[in-house]
């Protein structure tokens, strides 16, 4: 056996198919596969709700009160991995993960869970669906909804700037 240590900023610069690759491998050795909810099938891809600005600002208002799921949602803020037919967004759990400081990936899915059961909430609709799963570890969101998110965080972002000071006479 011969092990190999690897830097984050190393990992994160190469490419993206080794990328994929040491995930499988992590994900694999830790045993999170089982861990992690099976396949999504076209169909599942085909039930991703298309978030508009106005649902996704009413998700964020909904937890609001539980930061860990306010960090979890605003990662699809960043651009994700865009595959399939009908298109989706993928993101590495192991990544949200990282980006987070979660402590385990139980509290990613719980968070993720958490945006899932909202969003059926605010639409009345338990067959809604923010994210779905394959059995690599990535989660699967609608470019509509990413498209979303992103807007949404750029809105915040802007709310929050400071007023610039006038100098003084």
């Amino acid at each position: 056996m011969i092990g190999i240590t690897l830097t984050s900023d190393q990992i994160r610069n190469a490419p993206a198919d080794v990328r994929r690759w040491i995930e499988h491998e992590v994900i694999a050795s830790l045993s999170l596969a089982a861990d992690v909810p099976t396949a999504a099938s076209p169909a599942q891809a085909a039930h991703l709700a298309n978030c508009s600005a106005e649902e996704a600002a009413a998700v964020a208002s909904h937890i609001q009160g539980m930061m860990a799921a306010v960090n979890v949602f605003f990662e699809f803020s960043r651009p994700g991995i865009s595959f399939g037919q009908p298109a989706v967004m993928a993101y590495g759990l192991i990544d949200i993960l990282h980006h987070t400081r979660l402590a385990n990936i139980e509290q990613v899915m719980g968070c993720l869970e958490l945006i899932n059961q909202t969003l059926a909430q605010l639409r009345g609709d338990p067959s809604a669906r923010f994210c779905g799963f394959d059995s690599e570890g990535h989660c699967l969101i609608a470019p509509q909804t990413q498209a979303s998110i992103a807007a949404l965080w750029q809105s915040v972002i802007a709310s929050q700037q400071p007023e610039p000071s006038s100098a003084a006479a």
